[in-house]
């Protein structure tokens, strides 16, 4: 590279970069010095990843990159697209893009804040975009990420070239040599790898992918205003807030059925919507394509909204206020939504009972399900418009019941004995169910099955943003699984890492994805 300095942009200049930290610039820049380098003829190189724990890998596929033309760039993952698992990144991206600096073969690294680099490769026009060997074979990318990634680069006449060097996993190195977890959860991720766990669980995931569903459930639209809070108010005690923006959510059993949607063939919905406030366009626009809905009107009511009051800095919520009617359905209503289970229950490979205890799901609507379900998973919520009177207890049979320790707890009255205790207690003095789980947050989950057998799962969530429907999406892509006959103490685990995935999620601005979840329990489990 020519050692004269050359004006670009008033944000950018061509030349030597005098340090490694230098060398780390943002994408636009890196863009524009691309530019420059094209024109001056030399051939420009991409490399792009995570990067999470350099390694003599790296530093041979990078080796091997630089060879290959006159410019190395490298692109790294920016940490909230780092799609690893729980836990992961462990080094964030600014000190991932230094490490990387520091090789004398590497000329730029930009952060990418992006899901893949289609939108990098586009701004940086690669004549070659370096991928390692283990991506030659696009069916081993779960995510097909490297099909786009090509078809980005050769858009503008580049090619994609797959390094042959030496290969290590930076998943693998951390979990065998760094301290990313308590001891107890390396000890239950070490009994999973010795026992082949990683093969038999993606074997179940993708044992369901024809599986058809049917969701029941609550329709509910969760608001989130961000305010900043202020001072208490001279002359009233309460505090005062700045309202600064606000997002609307299709949650209830529209999310429930966006979570599962990406597992299983095809997903229906039959829940009940107001005729007033309906947001109708938001609940339509939210559903995956292969989410279909049967939606029923209740006459003079809203669709139910829950607007919570949250201090943006830290996902605090303040507090929240519920917009609904909550009161039994009118017979006509309620006798359509019955016949409409009635006619398609049994048509579907496993039915889900998002039970949210807002007045859709009545007596006669339980022995519906109950009757003419194959598979029946439930969950009934206990929340601040119900508390003690939407119990677990309103069904006599389930095939698989999903709650929190909580609404365990309430539905035996008992507060005090152990959890496996409690599950143990349901199932053979309260409801017909032989596969039981109950969560319990931070501390995991217990999963139960006839014959007295429980497992103590622990939790893998490392960065937790926000726990609004964590429990939904833990429902969701579970049911399936247990129908398929997935060992419980397997569908506990499954059911914590997509837990630990769905609270680094603000809301339900997007839902948890298969490719997303095999990738996380790969990089937990190798």
């Amino acid at each position: 590279m020519d050692s004269s300095v050359t004006k670009l942009t008033p944000q950018v200049e061509v030349g030597g970069p005098t340090s490694p930290r230098d060398k780390v610039r943002t994408l636009a820049e890196v863009a524009a010095i691309c530019g420059h380098s094209r024109r001056a003829g030399q051939t420009v190189v991409q490399a792009h990843g995570t990067f999470d724990l350099l390694h003599l890998g790296h530093v041979r596929h990078l080796e091997a990159a630089r060879k290959l033309g006159d410019v190395l760039i490298i692109t790294v993952t920016a940490d909230r697209f780092v799609n690893k698992g729980p836990g992961r990144p462990v080094f964030s991206s600014e000190l991932r893009a230094e490490m990387l600096a520091t090789l004398e073969y590497v000329d730029w690294v930009a952060i990418n804040d992006a899901a893949d680099a289609v939108s990098a490769i586009e701004r940086i026009r690669p004549s070659i975009y370096v991928k390692g060997q283990d991506y030659q074979n696009p069916q081993g990318d779960i995510t097909g990420k490297i099909s786009l990634e090509r078809d980005a680069v050769e858009a503008h006449g580049g090619r994609i070239h797959f390094t042959d060097e030496v290969t290590f996993s930076s998943s693998e190195l951390i979990n065998r040599h760094l301290n990313v977890f308590e001891p107890h959860i390396r000890e239950h991720l070490d009994t999973l790898r010795q026992d082949g766990g990683l093969d038999q669980i993606v074997d179940f995931i993708e044992r369901v992918a024809d599986y058809r569903v049917l969701i029941v459930g609550d329709a509910i639209i969760d608001e989130y205003q961000y305010v900043l809070p202020m001072h208490k108010t001279p002359k009233e005690n309460m505090i005062a807030t700045r309202y600064q923006d606000r997002e609307l959510f299709a949650g209830g059993v529209f999310a429930a059925a966006n979570h599962v949607a990406s597992f299983c063939k095809h997903v229906d919905i039959i829940t009940c919507i107001g005729d007033s406030e309906t947001h109708d366009d938001l609940i339509r626009q939210s559903l995956k394509p292969n989410v279909g809905l049967r939606a029923f009107t209740r006459v003079g009511a809203p669709t139910t909204l829950k607007r919570r009051f949250v201090d943006p800095s830290y996902m605090r919520k303040l507090f929240e206020v519920y917009f609904m009617n909550d009161e039994p359905l009118t017979p006509d209503v309620q006798s359509d939504i019955d016949r409409a289970i009635i006619d398609r229950a049994g048509d579907y490979d496993v039915v889900i009972a998002a039970d949210f205890g807002h007045g859709l799901i009545a007596a006669s609507s339980i022995e519906a399900l109950t009757t003419k379900s194959r598979f029946l998973a439930v969950n009934t919520q206990s929340n601040s418009a119900n508390l003690g009177y939407n119990l677990i207890t309103k069904y006599d049979r389930a095939d698989y019941i999903c709650i929190d320790a909580p609404e365990a707890r309430l539905a035996v009255s008992d507060r005090v004995a152990n959890v496996g205790d409690i599950a143990r207690r349901l199932a053979e003095n309260h409801i017909d169910c032989s596969k039981i789980i109950v969560t319990q947050g931070k501390h995991g989950c217990v999963t139960f099955e006839a014959g007295g057998i429980t497992h103590t799962i622990p939790a893998f969530a490392k960065n937790v943003v926000d726990t609004v429907g964590a429990g939904d999406a833990f429902l969701a892509v579970t049911a399936p699984l247990v129908a398929a006959g997935a060992p419980m103490n397997r569908v506990g685990f499954i059911g914590n890492v997509v837990g630990a995935l769905k609270v680094e999620i603000v809301g339900h601005r997007r839902s948890i994805e298969k490719a997303a979840l095999i990738k996380g329990i790969t990089g937990l489990l190798k």
